[in-house]
């Protein structure tokens, strides 16, 4: 059986699934706004990727931000070429649910779209945020440059002392290259526009971040 029992240990490269030569069908534009997810992008604008849990959650609040040009969910960080979602809830990918972020650096810069992220969720709890536990839902800021992982960890430290003022405990988030970003399915994309009742894991700890300026999710 290829699917069982979820482990919270990542695998190792021999352990993880064989996956596929090809990418997985996914759409062509984004269901809000009609830009296209895989580009070409407009001259000027970066991209960058953020883990908070469930993407489903995770995309909304972004796409939300004013200078975001398109979001898309994917994922990272694992081992197996082009992963289905199924596979990926097995956690034996070793991927985590993620998404992309294309965003105009002279609308919104990458330091308040990390302050989104550390407010957005809970970045203390290891796999899992909230009620969903597995591998996929880990915390994670996969930088494409040497100035966003300056950013990524300048910001971890800040935020560090932030909740531990509040009496939180220690980020679990992890901060490296995460390799390719696999899109993920049609039905993924831009879930609660297409379902605003739809499900939703991702919360916050309350605890506000000191860099950047807040944005409402």
């Amino acid at each position: 059986m290829i699917f069982g029992r979820k482990s919270l240990d990542l695998p190792t490269p021999e352990q993880a699934l064989p996956g596929r030569a090809h990418p997985i069908p996914t759409a062509e534009t984004h269901f809000l706004n009609g830009r296209p997810l895989k580009g070409p992008y407009p001259e000027g604008l970066e991209v960058a990727i953020f883990a908070m849990g469930c993407f489903w959650g995770e995309e909304r609040k972004f796409w939300q931000v004013p200078g975001v040009y398109v979001t898309a969910v994917g994922y990272i960080a694992g081992h197996t070429p082009n992963p289905t979602y199924e596979e990926t809830c097995t956690g034996r990918t070793g991927h985590t649910e993620a998404v992309l972020v294309v965003f105009d650096p002279k609308a919104v810069t990458y330091a308040e779209l990390l302050k989104v992220f550390w407010e957005g969720h809970d970045p203390t709890q290891g796999m899992r945020q909230g009620n969903d536990v597995g591998t996929q839902y880990r915390s994670g800021l996969y930088p494409l440059n040497d100035a966003q992982a300056a950013e990524a960890q300048a910001s971890k430290l800040a935020y560090q002392q932030a909740l531990a003022d509040e009496g939180f405990g220690e980020i679990t988030t992890e901060i490296r290259p995460g390799g390719p970003f696999y899109f993920a399915e049609d039905y993924h994309q831009q879930y609660l526009a297409k379902n605003p009742h739809g499900y939703c894991g991702v919360g916050g700890t309350g605890v506000s971040c000191p860099i950047g300026v807040g944005v409402s999710a």
